[in-house]
């Protein structure tokens, strides 16, 4: 029997971008903003889940968070399958279940899921997965969760989305770039003339030249305005390299950030001068292992200052260290800056004055986490003009979790250090300042 979807593909989708889907295991596709690509690839995974000849099909299109899967895709899936004789529509679960073209096989499945119920997604195979706007979801769905349930059945996926800095989906598009097994693509606004001349006019005059070159021009070199440490600051640092003698003689800072709840990551840094020379990840420590970590980086590096974030378990974690007679600066995030006028708590001036080291020459590891985080942390003015940043919770929102790995390298900021002065030198013994770092 032949069905026809009522849908009718933009000519760049039917000459390009569905044949390489219909060759290709595996696609990013990076696309200015209205360029059709829910339409495009829920149209794509419907095809594939009529063709597919395995016995009960699953497929699934992942967005950030199940509101906004529903609200983007489960009107447009529902539409397109709608002339499919024997279709069924489930609306608590948001599947739909397709008639099989092999009977006796069982027909398809095709969820709509959100990024934010990652258990939905846990414990079964999947023959074909979207995931839209990749650069919100958290990186490990994909390499804990998703790629495994492909696995078995030699299941595909699609990674779409509009650039947000150089992130995981950034990452997963120069994988892409450079592996022939890979299909990739980007479109701006040039070079499709989807939207017309006078609305892109138009909206030019409504949008920020950093939003300009991000949603419609797919830049992941651009950075939203009101955002701490811009995107090409952090790809400059990440290509800067530096040696030890490059940084002889200055002062070795440790900076910790102890994981708050399950899915965090207790994440400490080893900072001189101006390079970054390390990040340790660790996942599920309690209080007592992460004070172990703690001693034997302070026991490696001989730092000249040490700087734990007391929030949650932290202050934990310094009592420990203490009463082992170690040298650690508890930090409160919420406490007061030294710069007053300025910030409204010691958490902005951090971000601040990391932002300064980068501008000053600072060198990164090459990270995508590190510089994903980085470059996602907005401020804005408080109603007494104190600068102050966005919560933790909205930057969870915005990457699918929290920014460990920046919060751990700004801790390093907490207070002004200076060379020469020992982990183990008693406080009150006097020494020359020879540099601030």
């Amino acid at each position: 029997m032949s069905i026809k979807i009522p849908y009718t593909p933009r000519p760049i989708w039917e000459s390009v971008i569905h044949p390489a889907l219909d060759s290709h295991r595996f696609a990013v596709l990076v696309c200015h903003r209205r360029f059709g690509k829910t339409v495009g690839t829920v149209n794509q995974m419907l095809k594939q889940a009529l063709l597919c000849k395995r016995e009960a099909p699953r497929y699934a299109y992942v967005a950030p968070f199940r509101n906004q899967a529903k609200m983007i895709a489960w009107e447009y899936l529902k539409y397109y399958s709608s002339v499919i004789p024997g279709r069924r529509v489930n609306e608590s679960e948001l599947y739909i279940e397709l008639p099989s073209a092999y009977p006796p096989r069982s027909g398809a499945r095709i969820y709509i899921i959100g990024a934010d119920h990652p258990d939905a997604l846990r414990g079964g195979y999947w023959d074909g997965a979207i995931l839209d706007e990749y650069a919100q979801i958290k990186k490990e769905l994909w390499d804990e969760v998703l790629r495994p349930a492909l696995s078995d059945r030699e299941g595909w996926a699609v990674f779409i989305g509009t650039p947000k800095g150089q992130n995981q989906f950034y990452e997963t598009y120069q994988r892409a770039l450079n592996d022939p097994a890979w299909f990739s693509c980007l479109y701006t606004v040039a070079d499709t003339g989807i939207i017309p001349p006078d609305e892109l006019e138009d909206m030019q005059k409504d949008m920020t030249p950093m939003a300009i070159r991000q949603e419609l021009y797919c830049d992941f070199s651009a950075s939203a305005s009101d955002v701490v440490i811009p995107i090409d600051l952090v790809t400059a640092a990440s290509k800067r390299e530096l040696t030890e003698a490059d940084v002889a003689g200055a002062p070795v800072i440790l900076g910790l950030d102890v994981a708050r709840f399950g899915d965090d990551a207790t994440v400490l840094t080893v900072r001189k001068g101006l390079w970054c020379q390390r990040q340790q990840v660790h996942r599920g420590l309690d209080t007592m292992q992460a004070a172990d970590v703690l001693i034997n980086a302070i026991n490696t590096y001989n730092p000249q200052a040490v700087f734990v974030d007391v929030g949650a378990m932290g202050a934990g974690v310094v009592d420990r260290v203490r009463q082992l007679h170690y040298r650690v600066t508890e930090v409160n995030f919420g406490g007061s800056p030294q710069d007053t006028d300025r910030y409204a708590n010691l958490r902005a001036e951090m971000y601040f004055k990391l932002r300064k080291w980068l501008e000053d020459g600072g060198a990164l590891p090459n990270e995508p986490t590190l510089k994903s985080e980085l470059s996602v942390v907005e401020y804005q003015f408080a109603r007494n003009g104190k600068i102050i940043l966005e919560p933790k919770d909205k930057i969870k929102e915005k990457i699918g979790k929290s920014p460990d790995y920046a919060d751990s390298l700004a801790l390093t900021f907490a207070m002004p250090v200076f060379a020469g002065v020992s982990q183990y030198e008693p406080e009150e013994e006097e020494y020359d300042a020879l540099a601030r770092y």
